[in-house]
């Protein structure tokens, strides 16, 4: 099928993760229509990542998190102003790549003659998507960024992509991070990143593991740990403040693109399953990550810098294999600088 949209909604309500991992279908969109103004329905947590990255000329951001707790009334009525928004547009295509119920029906409503939308089992209204050829249903054995892909099938020259985008943290978000870190003692030291959270409790490897690793690495004086909480850690910083060595950086206020700079300036980042080791991917920093072994393996970075530790369930992980496997990256980094 042949065609030139020239306004073109591109939706994916998923996490950050996902939206990381949807990175490269967004380059196909830029690349096939780079004369087209594209637009973003993103979740605000990602927005700023669809921001770095260029591949959206403008943004619509919606607080997915307070529409889905606030009150009925309240999010209908805010789903009806987003609709009366995005009509208002008048886009031409409707790119749903993550495909829930509500964005299909959003993109329907939008008025776009062409939609082409994720095929989801249970998730998605298929029956909206007008695209011909469709693209293919979700197989949920594939990793996510081949599903993301596998929705542009109908545009063709799917199987040509890269499979992995990296991202270069803004000058700006770099200069912020150098001069926080002033602040600190950390001159001339090697920067480990210690990433604690993760979106779910049965994720998170212990603080107290993560406490006796930045111990570990405070021994060697050319180290310097840094904690990185996200909102939903915030209430552990008291914790942290307590159980990491006193010199431990904890860093609990970055934007995304702050994060983003702060893990480019650092070796090594070691973290739990969990939206950070997508950022820390696309930016080129090395990965430890300590990963359940029954979680799947369908959602990690597709990075050639990723050593994923999951010998077992998370509480039979021990601390020495983490530092261990975190000692052997900045040895090999020592050896090929």
């Amino acid at each position: 099928m042949s065609f030139n949209p020239q306004n073109i909604l591109v939706i994916n309500f998923g996490q950050l993760g996902d939206v990381v991992l949807s990175l490269p279908a967004w380059k196909i969109i830029r690349e096939k229509f780079p004369g087209a103004k594209i637009t973003a329905l993103v979740g605000k947590t990602s927005a700023e990542i669809i921001e770095i990255s260029g591949f959206a000329d403008e943004r619509i951001v919606v607080d997915r998190v307070r529409l889905r707790d606030s009150g009925k009334v309240w999010s209908i009525g805010k789903i009806y102003k987003l609709a009366r928004e995005i009509r208002g547009k008048n886009f031409d295509f409707i790119v749903d790549l993550h495909s829930l119920y509500e964005t299909n029906l959003l993109g329907f409503l939008s008025g776009a003659k062409y939609r082409l939308y994720a095929n989801r089992e249970n998730r998605s209204l298929d029956f909206l998507n007008n695209f011909e050829p469709k693209p293919p249903r979700e197989d949920k054995t594939k990793h996510l960024t081949e599903h993301y892909l596998s929705v542009l099938e109908p545009l063709g020259g799917v199987e040509k992509a890269k499979r992995f985008v990296k991202l270069r943290p803004r000058s700006a978000d770099v200069e912020t991070i150098k001069h926080l870190l002033q602040n600190y003692n950390a001159a001339g030291k090697k920067l480990v990143a210690l990433f604690p959270g993760a979106g779910h409790r049965s994720r998170r490897w212990s603080l107290e593991n993560f406490a006796r690793l930045a111990k570990l690495l405070s021994a060697d004086k050319n180290l310097q740990p840094i904690v990185f909480l996200g909102p939903e850690e915030k209430n552990l910083r008291a914790e942290v403040k307590e159980k990491f060595p006193a010199k431990t950086i904890i860093f609990d206020r970055l934007t995304v693109p702050q994060f983003a700079a702060a893990l480019s300036l650092s070796r090594v980042l070691i973290s739990n399953d969990t939206g950070a080791i997508h950022i820390g991917a696309v930016v080129g920093i090395s990965i430890v990550l300590i990963l359940d072994k029954r979680a799947p393996t369908t959602y990690l970075p597709p990075t050639e810098k990723l050593r994923v530790i999951r010998s077992g369930a998370l509480v039979e992980i021990g601390v020495e294999e983490v530092y261990r496997a975190t000692r052997e990256i900045l040895k090999n980094e020592e050896t090929r600088g």
